[in-house]
């Protein structure tokens, strides 16, 4: 029988030859190694371009410590915080928009920094359908809407000449036109099942949250007709007057607050 010798290899050896090879294998190479703040700068806006966000962020964060201090690093940080928001990172994108606000609270973009983070958080569809997909608004939900409405806020009280600042105040109304849609939607519901003291609280909560909006006619119907269902005459007459002061044509005055009915629609802008 032949017999073969094996050579004895120490372990350490083998090991630290393997962890060598892996290591060599897992180096991935910086493409932008030989590239100006410029060249990378226009990589990723062809990469935004072509809606590869993920690559476009990657570009934007090299830049970012590529060229700290500079101007062009001050839009890349921009630039990032809209790629973040494509991607659905909201979250990220506030950050990234939190810091730049912070960092150059003097930038000539400052303006669509609070914009931008507006819009991050706004939402077309806040309220405008719950009442009719049955959808609650979540406490996250209205929490954006609220974030949303602050960033629009600020925007166009310092900068109320921007040429964001327009579309930010029509976004502000539709914001709080639909949030108290929302509450008006839950009083309703309550004040259909015959739970007058829950419709009466959401409605007084609508009418002091949120002045000049739609949305308070119903509230105030849903006062009269709760606070006369429960027996308390002198309230709902008290709402009544309310109701016909701030909206003399309304609908609602016909049933005399005996029946809560929707208004037909709501003017969300």
């Amino acid at each position: 029988m032949r017999s073969f010798r094996l050579s004895m290899v120490p372990v350490g050896l083998v090991l630290a030859t393997g962890l060598f090879l892996s290591g060599c294998a897992n180096t991935t190479k910086d493409v932008t190694a030989g590239w100006t703040p410029e060249k990378i700068y226009s990589e990723a806006r062809d990469e935004a371009k072509a809606g590869a966000w993920d690559k476009a962020i990657g570009y934007y964060e090299k830049l970012e410590g590529r060229a700290a201090g500079t101007a062009l690093a001050q839009q890349a940080q921009i630039d990032k915080a809209f790629a973040q928001y494509k991607t659905g990172d909201k979250i990220q994108a506030v950050a990234t928009l939190d810091r730049f606000i912070r960092l150059h609270p003097t930038s000539p973009a400052i303006d669509y920094a609070l914009y931008l983070k507006g819009l991050v958080n706004f939402n077309d569809n806040l309220g405008l359908f719950a009442f009719i997909t049955r959808q609650d608004l979540s406490e996250r939900d209205q929490k954006a809407a609220k974030d949303s409405y602050e960033a629009f806020r600020e925007l166009s009280t310092r900068f109320p000449e921007s040429k964001y600042s327009a579309d930010a105040r029509q976004r502000m109304t539709h914001i709080v036109n639909s949030l108290a849609a929302y509450e008006v939607h839950v009083a309703r519901y309550y004040a259909s099942r015959g739970a007058h003291v829950a419709a009466i609280n959401r409605a007084q909560q609508a009418i002091a949250e949120y002045q000049g909006v739609p949305a308070l006619e119903e509230a105030l119907a849903i006062l009269v007709s709760s606070y006369k269902a429960m027996g308390m005459t002198a309230l709902s007459n008290d709402a009544r007057r309310v109701l016909q002061t701030n909206f003399p044509k309304s609908d609602f005055l016909l049933t005399d607050g005996a029946e809560v009915k929707r208004s037909g629609g709501w003017r969300l802008w």
